[in-house]
Parts: structure tokens; sequence; C-alpha cells
């Protein structure tokens, strides 16, 4: 979404959440376009969604008037494709206790405060991505539990560092830790492209137990500079294939991160899912 609404004009360092209220037409045409391409599921435009995060911008107080709108936004676009709304929950921004200031109490209502919004904006599911850290994940774990408790909720976290989050947790023990929570589904998302994301899948996949969902969801490869902008420099096919091979190693909810335009979404739904 953001490599997108910013080829749409979005400047760098401006908050993409923002342009949930003053550039409705640019996030629906976002979504649509994605639909158009084969997305079974859109994904709310609120990543940096919560509190602490909208305050960087002087966004703080418009919590549930940016999250609701951006939930409405999407549905709109769903409704018409008969197609699935995941309300979208990023990192808080702020470190957890003992290596920061944030008690579980304080992050796990954080997070209720932006899905109450997401909620009332008619969500489907939950998708709490790119955590580093596993207390995090049980706070909003919690929250969902708290403030959608008949909504499925999917977690999926950043594995960039030597294939383990920032906070050193590796992947299959994310997944048996998510699975204990009670998490419905868990995985991977964003990291540092197709090649390093089949790693953490396979390991992933020999961790699951009993009916979890694994989620994959890479970025098309990594940032390059070209001319006055970034390119990812994974092409459409590659993320077919790399697709193609989540699929073998058991991952049940493929999607695509930074940098994945429609036309990779495009070249994957063909593949995963042949007409």
């Amino acid at each position: 979404m953001g490599t997108l609404l910013q080829d749409s004009g979005l400047e760098d360092g401006a908050p993409g959440e923002l342009w949930n209220l003053e550039n409705p037409d640019a996030i629906r045409a976002a979504h649509a376009a994605y639909a158009e391409a084969g997305a079974r599921l859109l994904t709310t435009n609120t990543f940096g969604g919560t509190r602490p995060r909208l305050d960087m911008h002087g966004l703080g107080d418009r919590v549930a008037e940016v999250n609701r709108t951006a939930a409405q936004l999407a549905r709109s676009v769903a409704d018409e494709h008969g197609l699935l709304v995941a309300g979208d929950l990023g990192p808080t921004g702020e470190l957890l206790a003992p290596l920061g200031t944030l008690t579980p109490e304080e992050a796990q209502a954080l997070f209720a405060e932006q899905l109450a919004a997401l909620v009332e904006g008619g969500i489907d599911l939950v998708l709490v991505e790119t955590l580093s850290d596993l207390g995090e994940a049980d706070a909003a774990l919690a929250a969902a539990r708290e403030v959608a408790p008949d909504l499925p909720v999917a977690v999926t976290m950043s594995f960039d560092t030597n294939l383990r989050t920032m906070m050193g947790v590796r992947p299959g023990d994310a997944v048996a830790h998510l699975a204990a929570a009670g998490a419905d589904a868990a995985g991977a998302n964003c990291g540092r492209g197709p090649e390093e994301m089949e790693v953490i899948a396979a390991e992933m996949a020999q961790s699951r137990t009993g009916d979890l969902l694994l989620v994959a969801q890479s970025n098309a490869g990594l940032p390059q500079v070209v001319g006055d902008h970034f390119e990812y420099d994974a092409t459409a096919d590659d993320l077919a294939a790399h697709a193609t091979r989540l699929a073998d190693i058991g991952i049940d909810l493929v999607g695509g991160c930074c940098g994945s335009t429609p036309a990779h979404i495009a070249a994957m739904s063909a593949t995963l899912i042949p007409t």
C-alpha cells in the first residue's frame, strides 16, 4: 500500500493513513487495483494507525476516525468484488519493558483502541503484522479477544535479522508461541525478499501444529535507487514462481509486502488460482 500511495503522490515521510481522510479516492483506487489483480483479501490502510504512530504526525486525537474510515473504504471495494477485509495493525513503534517503558497492558489498550474503530468500519478479520517482539504479539491478541472475539486473527512477524526478528525470535519458535497464544494464523511478512522468505516458510511449516494456518508475505525483493525513486528488484514473474514454491511448502495464505504492486499480485494470483 505504501509503495502504491507514494507512486500516487504521497510525499516521503508523510503518513499514508492521513490519505484515508484527505484523499479517499486514492485509497479506494489502490484497493480496487489489487482487487482487480485477483487479490482475495484487502488490507486496510492502517499499518501506522495506533495512537503513538499517529502522534508522530499530530494525528493522535483522530485514531478512531482514521481507522474507521480506512475500514469503510476497504469494505466498499471488497463488497464490489466479493472479497474479505483484514484490519491491519502494525507495531506501536514503542518498545515493551524492560527494553522500553511500554507495559503489556498499555500495548493492549493501544491495539484495542485502534481495533475498535476497524471493527466499527466493517472488517472481517484482524491482521497484526511486521512485529519483532512476541510480547507485543501477545498484547495484540489480547486486544483482539477483548474487542473482536468473533473475528479470526493472523499475526506475522518480520524475520529480517539473520532469519530472526530484531528481538531474536526464530520462525519456528514464533509459530509455536502464536499457536499456543490463540492465533488462527501465524507467519512472516516483509523481510529481505522471496529467497529468504522461502527458508523462513520452511522453518514455520516444520513447527505447525493443529489447524493453525500459515502466512507468508514477502517484499518484492529489495529496493534499488532508480533515478529519483526506489524500485524493488523482484519482478512479477519472480513473485509468481515464489508463490508456487510457498504453496508447495505448505503456506496457506500467500501475499505480498513492500514493493508488491498489483502487477505482482496479478501474476501470483494467476499462478495460485488458475482460471
